[in-house]
């Protein structure tokens, strides 16, 4: 006889789980190549590796098949609440079915894409995509900036103009960026991976190879999300041409505050108003947020509905953290946001076209770091900190987690995907970051 545990031990057992596989824990589209310019300016490629010029074209079959999709969707019944507590609203969904199917122009976004530069080229065995945009001023620090889930390349096209031509952008020739944009591994133009082994430092090892090969001598990284989590990583490998990092979404959880909040302990005591307040947006996480991350981390190939239902796949998409849907769901219903219609479905569109719901979703898979814990990194760190992601990390906690830390701002608008959504105020916090280092 099997003795039937609680649903409050059930649901701590869930919870420890997906944490602990987390890493958080106590101490079909056609896709071809075509010619395109070859990379230029002051760096040039290294090690007679091959940069494949790629230029991405849907075929007009791949998308009136999307758009017969949208239309045989099998909808279900309207939630039973008249809020978010049961997911993305049946209203969102319908609204946003309508305007995929009648307004969303894929050919847009795909003409921006086009006029990128964009290579491929073979990394540890796998086809890494990327976009690399060249600053005509002279003296350009070189950044590689990653996107995370579920985001894409698509996050950061706002952001590459005003990195690369400042003066165009209120910055001077001296705030002067090389930008190149990576697509993870699974993600995007990005080959998928088949076997496994792509976790977050393999992927580190890689952007590393990939910014020698590009010929640059020094530089410095930025992401959020996985991209924090790479990035980091690429800090605790320290190759000489590393400068320092820059973060929005910052691992600094310290000790006692991830075991209280993992077991259901008592707040610990003393923390500030801020810290409380990081405290309270990570409890609310832990207890309402993780629903995708826990299926992602223990079974993603289960997934085949994301890949098969692009309203399957956008529900999925919009459902990652609660004010980032919030503000899906208003941009939705006609008001004006960080983020526009267009935007949110350039997103969707490049995961259905290219097929990778869930070879994206297997990051999580693979992943078996601490996610917010510190991870000791030693050489300079930048964090900004934009209100609406899923926690602001505190000054304090940042402080303890990066010895280095040269530079700490709390902005006033902003979310989990804030270069998509806020570019004037990341492209000004990634100047300042590291203005220092130049």
């Amino acid at each position: 006889m099997h003795a039937t545990p609680s649903l409050v031990g059930i649901r701590q057992f869930l919870l420890t789980s997906v944490l602990a596989a987390l890493g958080i824990f106590i101490p079909a589209g056609v896709v071809h190549a075509e010619p395109a310019a070859p990379p230029s300016g002051r760096a040039e490629p290294g090690g007679g590796a091959s940069l494949r010029p790629f230029e991405f074209h849907a075929s007009n079959q791949a998308l009136a098949d999307l758009r017969r999709r949208i239309t045989a969707t099998k909808w279900p019944e309207r939630e039973t609440v008249t809020d978010a507590s049961q997911g993305v609203q049946l209203a969102t969904m319908r609204e946003l079915a309508r305007y995929w199917q009648t307004k969303h122009d894929w050919r847009k976004v795909e003409a921006r894409l086009t006029a990128l530069p964009q290579f491929i080229t073979e990394i540890d065995g796998l086809d890494i995509h990327f976009i690399v945009v060249r600053s005509k001023h002279d003296g350009a620090l070189p950044i590689i900036v990653t996107h995370g889930w579920p985001g894409s390349i698509i996050e950061q096209l706002k952001i590459i103009d005003p990195l690369t031509n400042p003066t165009a952008h209120g910055g001077s020739a001296a705030d002067a960026f090389d930008v190149v944009i990576p697509s993870l591994p699974g993600y995007g133009f990005s080959g998928k991976p088949t076997a496994a082994g792509w976790d977050p430092a393999r992927i580190a090892r890689a952007w590393v190879v990939l910014m020698q090969r590009l010929g640059y001598t020094r530089f410095v990284a930025q992401g959020g999300d996985w991209g924090n989590a790479v990035t980091e990583q690429m800090a605790l490998l320290a190759p000489r041409e590393l400068l320092g990092i820059h973060t929005n979404m910052a691992a600094t959880v310290p000790d006692d505050v991830a075991k209280a909040l993992q077991l259901g302990e008592p707040v610990p005591p003393r923390l500030s108003a801020e810290e409380r307040h990081a405290y309270d947006q990570l409890d609310f996480f832990y207890k309402h947020g993780l629903g995708y991350a826990q299926e992602m981390t223990n079974r993603p190939q289960t997934l085949y509905a994301i890949e098969d239902s692009p309203i399957g796949l956008a529900a999925w998409i919009l459902d990652h953290d609660a004010s980032s849907q919030a503000l899906i769901a208003r941009v939705f219903e006609g008001k004006a946001e960080g983020l526009t219609r267009d935007d949110i479905l350039d997103n969707i569109t490049l995961y259905w076209l290219t097929n990778t719901g869930v070879s994206s979703a297997r990051l999580y898979w693979e992943n078996k770091l601490n996610f917010f814990a510190p991870k000791h990194v030693t050489i300079p760190v930048a964090v900004s900190v934009f209100p609406d992601e899923i926690y602001a990390a505190p000054k304090s906690w940042a402080k303890r987690a990066y010895p280095k830390l040269i530079h700490y701002n709390k902005l006033g608008k902003g979310g989990h995907f804030a270069a998509w959504e806020q570019p004037e105020l990341f492209t000004t916090e990634v100047r300042t970051a590291f203005k220092s280092l130049r």
